[in-house]
């Protein structure tokens, strides 16, 4: 019979997913820590008594890495090496009822919406006063900020709105006042991030307020880089570029999910534009920033990806020359309109796909990093592994993007500093170089 553990308590959150997933991980950690809670994050010596796992649910292989991870702490409780095992995020918004029948030995499920309650059951208040109040788990000079929570898009094979809910902002002041409080803690970039930030204020302001928000956040002390994360591309706010052209702690840089350019795929995807309108919209990007870095994400094989609309899309991408792209194969979501498509491409064709588009952008990657040799940049490091230390532009992005790599048997760099680089070689998707 499993016995309680002896541990003082001690509560270990693991996230899993996306940047969304960090941040409110950081928050119910800094709720914890207010309530004078003994909280870790993702204790590497599993010394945690309570664990709790925050989910994602977004695709196949998330959901799977989810389960696997409460399983795993499921089989460490009856180990008896931990006593608690509570769950939330998007897995567990989605299918609460599914994961209790299934996984009893979870002491208790809550979903996005949940933090008042899961607080109560680790016995700590939660306190409304705390805005902004967060433990960040990223390096100490770079933070996200979640402008808003939720969406109100019909993309026909997405379930974000299923477990997220509605699209809310936040206001520019409780913003401006978080943004305030990690700047003096260190934090120099910050990350913004929400399902769509293209339709940031619509809610509270009845107009798109990303610039304006963007100007304020500017304005603070010790914050020297905004990058923008998850831009929608129909109804994008165009005042929003005049901003990222004149503002110079705002990044010459912008993620926005392109998902296809076929007009018929655009249309059964529910996405509101056409090749006609995307195409002249990066047009806009690049007229109105010469020098932006465009990240896109693509999917392929989405039902009723025909060669024919597969090679136009592939034609695109040659054309475009994105600074940055990845590639998903299409999977079919439960209780998306588009689950009740024929999956009609097979996964063989799909991962095809993705390995032909993914290539060309290597090509693509590899030419303009050329471009960069010679040429110094401001950047800042990262993290320091084996005999190299990593950066970036302000034309990459944390995880996702090209790394600045500097050799550290011949040179020191300051981690969390910005120096100014120059590009000695390039290759696919890293730039070697040395301080200056």
């Amino acid at each position: 019979m499993r016995t309680k553990s002896k541990k003082e308590n001690k509560i270990n959150v693991v996230t899993l997913g996306c940047s969304k997933n960090v941040y409110d991980s950081e928050i119910l950690m800094g709720q914890l820590k207010a309530n004078d809670k003994n909280v870790v994050h993702e204790d590497k010596d599993d010394e945690g008594n309570i664990v709790v796992i925050n989910t994602c649910g977004f695709i196949g292989d998330a959901k799977e890495e989810s389960i696997n991870t409460i399983l795993h702490y499921v089989q460490k409780k009856e180990e008896g090496t931990v006593d608690k095992v509570y769950v939330t995020g998007c897995l567990s918004e989605r299918y609460k009822p599914d994961l209790e029948k299934e996984i009893p030995n979870v002491d208790e499920f809550f979903g996005t919406h949940d933090l008042p309650n899961l607080l109560k059951v680790l016995d700590a208040d939660y306190k409304h006063e705390l805005v902004g109040e967060r433990l960040t788990t990223t390096p100490i000079h770079y933070a996200y900020l979640k402008i808003a929570e939720g969406c109100d898009r019909p993309c026909s094979f997405c379930a974000i709105p299923l477990m997220r809910g509605k699209h809310v902002s936040t206001t520019i002041e409780n913003l401006v006042i978080e943004a305030t409080k990690l700047a003096k803690k260190g934090i120099k970039e910050l990350i913004l991030i929400a399902q769509d930030l293209t339709y940031y204020g619509l809610d509270i302001y009845k107009k798109r307020a990303l610039a304006d928000l963007l100007k304020e956040l500017a304005k603070i002390d010790g914050i020297e880089w905004i990058r923008l994360h998850y831009a929608f591309p129909t109804g994008f706010p165009l005042d929003v570029l005049e901003v990222i052209n004149n503002e110079s702690k705002v990044c010459n840089y912008l993620d926005i999910p392109l998902q296809h350019i076929n007009d018929d795929i655009l249309k059964s995807m529910k996405r509101g534009t056409s090749h006609e309108k995307t195409t002249n919209l990066i047009a806009e990007f690049r007229k109105a920033v010469p020098n932006m870095a465009i990240r896109t994400t693509l999917i392929v094989g989405y039902p009723g990806e025909t060669e024919e609309k597969y090679q136009e899309l592939k034609t695109w991408v040659q054309e475009m020359r994105f600074e940055r792209l990845g590639v998903f194969a299409y999977s079919h979501e439960e209780n998306t309109t588009a689950a009740n498509l024929v999956d009609d491409v097979t996964e063989e064709i799909k991962q095809q796909r993705v390995n032909e588009i993914m290539e060309i952008q290597s090509q693509i990657s590899f030419e303009l990093n050329q471009e960069k040799v010679g040429k110094t940049f401001k950047c800042i490091f990262d993290r320091k592994e084996g005999n190299y230390f990593f950066g970036r532009t302000e034309f990459d992005s944390p995880d996702v993007d090209n790394d600045v790599i500097i050799d550290a048997t011949k040179h020191y760099v300051q981690l969390g500093q910005f120096v100014n680089v120059k590009i000695n070689s390039a290759g696919d998707f890293d730039l070697n170089g040395e301080p200056v």
